[in-house]
């Protein structure tokens, strides 16, 4: 006996106690237990393809009614890890606790995979075909560059997407919350990866002595402090302008205000105000390259002074044609190091998804299938505004993309205003409530049932 697949619930609390944590990612056990789910409901046309047998990815088709081009929904298997994080339950038992199922992967994005799946299923126990085909993919490391995952799929099996015209993924925890309105986003756009690597050298030596001038331990602290919260030069894209407009209109005063003028000002650029700090940073994000130091490596004996220092940085670049070496110039700008003297800084690319065609991501595509998105959204929970929205983040939309995928992140989830849970992504203590899983995925069926 197998919990039924119509209810995503036991599907969620089956997927979080499946451990896919990346790196290392081990999704090939994920994958195999919804082969085992596919068979059970005897459904035996898929694909399970990979660069090796611990890291798979699964791709399968259900017939539609041939009225809409095949749709893709893609999810992926892996999660980050909790490694230094409290939880108040265990992160890997998917409990049940008031309502609400606690676990890594709840809101990124095994939750979202549950919902697709039971959909898919809804439909099928009912009878009903969708519009058109919908092909569903769960791929394996999203949350380390998708090599493994999408980008293998693309690359290798770019048949097995053909003919679709529009995705839906997950929506990268794009949520505001502003003035107590539930705003539910639809994600038209987001940035690309730019990660790098800054290395600073200079004189070592025995930690007993007084540092010599320049070494990499002083200039550390400089380079930290100089992109710790950097505000790059402003690049207003047409996505991030549309938001801020749709956003300002929905808003009551002062907070309309705060956000109209945030838009308009191009030039000046000042920082936001009148708006929350967690909204307002957001808001700041989708106006420009982001830089942020995550991972320092120095010395590993306490009595040596390090010759060399090295910093990870996630840089994320803004959509359109953009490319990296913008992002580095914008960053050398802060830090300098740029010569070839004992000052010198030397920045490094780990990975950088490629550029997808602009008019793509820079310019998404407002609609027959975005309006649908809205009219659903609207039907469900009238109370409630869609918002188009650009992210700061990065998912596997852009990979699917450079196929000329149009891509929206878009798993609706029914929160109270205020809620926490979009933005427990990678945190401690990461859940979602029972009820915003059946609203999501009551939204995708009927999506599918009548996407144009």
């Amino acid at each position: 006996m197998h919990d039924s697949p119509l209810d995503p619930v036991p599907l969620l609390r089956d997927l979080i106690r499946i451990e896919t944590v990346n790196p290392p990612g081990d999704e090939g056990r994920l994958i195999a237990h919804l082969e085992r789910l596919l068979v059970a409901e005897g459904i035996t046309d898929y694909k399970v393809v990979g660069p090796s047998a611990d890291r798979t990815n699964l791709v399968v088709r259900f017939p539609g009614r041939g009225e809409a081009p095949p749709l893709l929904l893609h999810a992926h298997a892996d999660v980050v890890p909790v490694t230094g994080q409290e939880w108040t339950h265990p992160p890997f038992e998917g409990r049940l606790v008031d309502g609400e199922v606690w676990g890594r992967g709840a809101i990124d994005m095994k939750g979202g995979l549950a919902m697709m799946l039971s959909a898919l299923f809804r439909l099928r126990a009912a009878g009903e075909r969708p519009a058109g085909d919908v092909i569903l993919a769960v791929v394996a490391d999203e949350e380390d560059g998708s090599g493994a995952g999408a980008a293998f799929l693309v690359e290798r099996y770019p048949e097995l997407f053909e003919g679709v015209r529009y995705a839906i993924g997950e929506e990268g925890g794009a949520g505001i919350e502003l003035a107590g309105i539930r705003f539910h986003p639809v994600v038209v756009a987001e940035k690309r990866p730019g990660w790098l690597r800054l290395t600073l050298r200079g004189p070592g030596g025995h930690a007993s002595r007084l540092a010599a001038p320049g070494s990499p331990t002083a200039r550390l602290g400089a380079v930290l402090t100089a992109l710790s919260g950097a505000r790059l030069p402003r690049h207003q894209m047409p996505a991030a302008d549309r938001m801020l407009a749709a956003l300002a209109g929905a808003l009551p005063e002062p907070l309309a205000g705060a956000v109209a003028r945030l838009r308009e000002d191009r030039e000046g650029d000042a920082p936001p105000g009148g708006l929350p700090l967690n909204e307002a940073l957001q808001l700041d994000s989708v106006l420009r390259h982001t830089v942020n130091p995550t991972v320092v490596r120095t010395g590993h004996k306490i009595n040596m002074m390090p010759a060399e220092i090295t910093v990870d940085v996630d840089g994320r670049i803004l959509p359109g044609e953009f490319e990296v070496a913008d992002l580095v110039a914008e960053i050398r700008a802060l830090i300098g190091g740029d010569g070839d003297g004992d000052d010198a800084i030397g920045i490094e690319l780990l990975h950088e998804d490629p550029r997808v065609r602009p008019e793509l991501i820079a310019e998404p595509e407002f609609g027959p299938f975005y309006d649908r998105l809205e009219a659903i959204l609207r039907e469900a929970d009238p109370e409630a505004v869609p918002l188009p929205v650009m992210s700061p983040a990065t998912t596997d939309a852009t990979v699917f993309a450079r196929l000329g995928i149009r891509c929206y992140g878009w798993l609706p989830l029914l929160l109270p205003a205020g809620s926490p849970h979009r933005r427990l992504l990678h945190c401690a203590d990461e859940r979602i409530p029972v009820t915003a899983l059946e609203f999501g995925t009551r939204c995708l069926t009927e999506l599918l049932r009548s996407h144009p």
